[in-house]
Parts: structure tokens; C-alpha cells; sequence
């Protein structure tokens, strides 16, 4: 028996349109297909138009949910797809009778996506010239549309279409299929009919060039590397010779320098992955990436290094990473174990009645102590930067990269934490003092 077929048509706002797109797939010579349809909350009867046609048609199931992106639809209406392979068509487009059957007929284990070749309507016609597919090429732009044919098991394994991005989630897609392995193949036919609108969404992703690249690196670093050497760069087709003028170093082991869950992006991006925080420094200027590039330290190198130093006082290094383009600084990072104290001098500020509020900032006061007389200086002793648990029977500083070392170091550094008040003030001297 052939497998079923789910046809994915993400609805939203496309009335006029929708009654040719479900046609042409009904039209198709393959058996079984589904047709799910999912209204992304629209506006116009797009909604009515597609039930009206469901019930004349027993294999369209139409579904609704509010509007989230055409993403989220075409997730949505996968997780309710009962078929074996997933055919996503957009509500404006038109397929070609034979090309399911023909696109399943070509599927192989080697297999992961099989695509053809495109025709426009609308507001251009003409074919749709795509060059040939490599990985290569993949990496720096798409050459897949979006109605091709793919495993639903492979969309679960990859976790679906990236919601978070709005416009080329198509391609991200495909590379994420891309790095399970297997290739992509074009049928020698046109298969898909594509309609133009007179602004449509191909001409908008054009003003997010630098967003897509941004998300392209974020979430494939590893596809980038394999086949570029490198990231992708805003200007795409240089990106494998600019990566040949790049060096990484590293210090460390540590590989999963841009995932986990972003806890703050203000300045630096922080990330927390099981047990591990890694610190992504702002991309310096040019002349800052110089020094740091061919004379100083970077601040990775140094958050690091003085962590290693301050053995016990802030959590264990991992590892650190410096990427330089021509020797100039563009990239760093610094990863360190999750740090086991839960608050920190904030919560003393904003709670004065915090359990044993008194006896913690002598503990603070005494630490502080600590640090001056291993000839600790931290420029940035700040709240934000200072670590405790319950009882202050553990400590710790972070945010390293700005320490200086010193034979002696006189005078409280108490400065940026007069919010604490007077008496609160007082309890860190007295700790301080009595070291």
C-alpha cells in the first residue's frame, strides 16, 4: 500500500486564493493524501471559504488557532498530520497533478527532501531558476522551496520549523533535515506554480538580512563550520574566503559555546546549558579589536586565567574561546560552572528584613577582606557581582575580566553598594575589619 501524504496549507488572509491552491493538490494522480488546512486567524473569510470547501471535500480537514506566524501553522498542522510524508503548500500556490507521485516514487533513504523545479504566476511568470544544490551553497542561501516533499518522523526529530524567526524559516529548516544527514533532490519538472503578489514576503525578507544571518549562525553553528570553515557573514559569498582569513583559539574543553537558554542580552549575551554559563563578549570596535587582537588580552582570555587564580572565589573555569579575523579580535567567549549560590547582593538591598541580613554582610565584609589579601582588586565590585547562599557560608565573585592584582590593596571597596544603606554599610566594615 503507498503512504499517506499530509498536504500542509498554512492559511492566513487568502481568500481569493485558497479554493485554486486546494484544487491543484486534489487534482494530484497520488493516492492517499490528506489535505490539513490550518487558519492562522484571519481576518477575512478565508476561514469560511476553507470549511465551505472541507465539506465537499472529505479528505481536507480545516483547523484553526490564533494568529502566530505561518511557522507555528505549519507545526501546528504537522502535529496533526497522519501521514508518513509532509508536503507543505502555501495557500496562493498551485502543484502540478503528477508531482506527489512522482517526488514519493523518488525518495530513498539517502533522501531527505525532494523538491523541483518552479514556475511564477501573478504579478511575474517565468521559471524560477534555482541553482543546483550543494551543502555548500545551502549554507549561504536557499535554493529549496517551500513545497517540497520530507518525513514527518524527520520534522520531529528536528524539532519542527523555527518559530522564533519570521521570515526565511524555510531555509533554516531545510539545513536543520541537512545535518541528519542525506541530500536533496530536484525533480527535472515543474511541480510547483508560484504565485507573486505584488509585495510579497520574498521581497520583505530582503530588509532582515542581518537577522537571518544572525539565526542562521545561531542555530546551525556546525553546518556553518563544516561547509563554510567558518560563520556565514552579512556578505554571503565571501563568507568561505573571509573564514579562510579567520583563526579560532581555544582554551578548554567546551563545544556548545551558542546554545542553552539566553538569561540576559543587556550588553553580553549569558547562556545557562546544564550546569554551564557562558559569557558571548559585545563584538569590540575595530581599534579595540586590534589591542585586544594583537597585544592585550581579550576578556575571555582574562575572565579565564583570573579564575583560575581565584581558586574557591568564583565558579570553576571551563574554557574560553577568541575567534580573529587578519589578527582582529571579533569573537570571544568564557564558560564556567553554573555558580551553586542562589542570591545575590541585590536581594539585601531590595529586602531589608532578608534572614539573617546582618550576619551575611559581615560574611561579605570578611570575604572582601579575602580578596584584598590575596591581592584582589575588582574595579566592578558591584551587586550584581557578588554571590551567596543561604547562610554566606560560600561566596562569590564574578564578572573577572576588569581585575587588577596587587601587592597591597588599601581602603574599603564598598562604593557601588551604598544602596545597602548606612547601617548596612557599617556591617561590611565591621566584617572587613575584623578578617
Amino acid at each position: 500500500m503507498s503512504p499517506l501524504v499530509s498536504v500542509i496549507v498554512p492559511l492566513y488572509n487568502a481568500s481569493p486564493y485558497i479554493t485554486e491552491a486546494l484544487d491543484s493538490v486534489l487534482q494530484s494522480t497520488y493516492r492517499p493524501i490528506e489535505v490539513v488546512v490550518m487558519d492562522d486567524g484571519s481576518t477575512d473569510d478565508s476561514l469560511r471559504v476553507a470549511q465551505a470547501y472541507a465539506e465537499r471535500h472529505p479528505e481536507v480537514r480545516v483547523l484553526s488557532q490564533a494568529n502566530a506566524g505561518v511557522s507555528a501553522a505549519r507545526n501546528h498542522a504537522i502535529r496533526e498530520a497522519r501521514g508518513t510524508y509532509i508536503l507543505p503548500v502555501d495557500a496562493d500556490d498551485r502543484i502540478s497533478p503528477d508531482y506527489i507521485a512522482h517526488a514519493v516514487e523518488a525518495m530513498r533513504d539517502d533522501i531527505r527532501v525532494v523538491g523541483c523545479r518552479a514556475e511564477f504566476f501573478g504579478a511575474r511568470e517565468g521559471e524560477w531558476r534555482l541553482p543546483a544544490f550543494s551543502h555548500a551553497l545551502l549554507a549561504r542561501k536557499n535554493m529549496i522551496p517551500i513545497t517540497s516533499l520530507f518525513r514527518k518522523a524527520d520534522w520531529q526529530q528536528v524539532g519542527g520549523f523555527c518559530e522564533e524567526e519570521v521570515y526565511r524559516e524555510d531555509w533554516l529548516f531545510w539545513i536543520s533535515l541537512m545535518e541528519l544527514g542525506g541530500t536533496y533532490l530536484r525533480l527535472d519538472e515543474i511541480g510547483l506554480y508560484y504565485r507573486v503578489l505584488p509585495v510579497s514576503r520574498r521581497k520583505k525578507a530582503k530588509s532582515q538580512k542581518r537577522v537571518i544571518v544572525d539565526a542562521a549562525n545561531r542555530l546551525h553553528p556546525a553546518y556553518m563550520e563544516k561547509y563554510l570553515g567558518g560563520p556565514l557573514h552579512y556578505h554571503r559569498s565571501w563568507s568561505r574566503f573571509l573564514n579562510r582569513l579567520r583563526s579560532v583559539k581555544q582554551v578548554g574543553t567546551f563545544d556548545r559555546w551558542t546554545e542553552g537558554q539566553v538569561i540576559d542580552a543587556r550588553r553580553n549575551i549569558l547562556r545557562v546549558t546544564e550546569g554551564v554559563v557562558v559569557k558571548q563578549f559585545r563584538t569590540p570596535c575595530l581599534w579595540r579589536g586590534i589591542w585586544y587582537g594583537w597585544f592585550g588580552k581579550s576578556k575571555a582570555r582574562r575572565s579565564y586565567e583570573y579564575a583560575l587564580r581565584m581558586e574557591g572565589l568564583t565558579p570553576a573555569p571551563i574554557a574560553y574561546r577568541e575567534v580573529r579575523v587578519c589578527g582582529v579580535l571579533r569573537e570571544s567567549w568564557y564558560a564556567c560552572r553554573q555558580s551553586e549560590c542562589p542570591h545575590t547582593f541585590i536581594e539585601l538591598i531590595e529586602h531589608p528584613d532578608f534572614p539573617n541580613r546582618e550576619h551575611i554582610l559581615r560574611a561579605i565584609g570578611r570575604f572582601t577582606a579575602e580578596l584584598h589579601r590575596r591581592g584582589i582588586w575588582h574595579p566592578d565590585y558591584s551587586q550584581g557581582n557578588i554571590l551567596f547562599n543561604d547562610d554566606a557560608s560560600h561566596i562569590e565573585v564574578i564578572d573577572l575580566n576588569r581585575i587588577r592584582w596587587r601587592r597591597h590593596v588599601h581602603g574599603y571597596p564598598f562604593s557601588r553598594l551604598e544602596r545597602i544603606g548606612k547601617e548596612g554599610l557599617q556591617c561590611l566594615i565591621e566584617g572587613y575589619e575584623n578578617v
